[in-house]
């Protein structure tokens, strides 16, 4: 059974929520951060001003998949990621 937009909407801010409290992840979220914002993005419904947020979301995930270390990454991008989740809640 295929997860709705809100469904996929929370587990989104779950998973950047998770990464910013716990300054840490697994390559594993990365790669479920980008199926997410790749479906998301294929929404016709999709506000256009979450768009660009979303593809921040993907960059990191990209950036976070390839990084020789992970953790540092999630923590350099603490900011952001408390960023993401706020602007995503109010247009979601």
């Amino acid at each position: 059974m295929p997860l709705s937009y809100q469904d996929q909407v929370n587990l989104l801010t779950d998973i950047l929520t998770n990464q910013q409290t716990d300054c840490c992840g697994s390559v594993a979220e990365c790669e479920q951060l980008e199926r997410l914002v790749k479906s998301l993005m294929a929404n016709t419904n999709l506000d256009n001003n979450v768009k660009p947020i979303l593809q921040e979301v993907y960059n990191y995930s990209q950036n976070g998949k390839y990084s020789a270390d992970l953790d540092q990454h999630i923590t350099t991008n603490q900011e952001n990621l408390s960023n993401w989740v706020d602007d995503i809640g109010q247009f979601s």
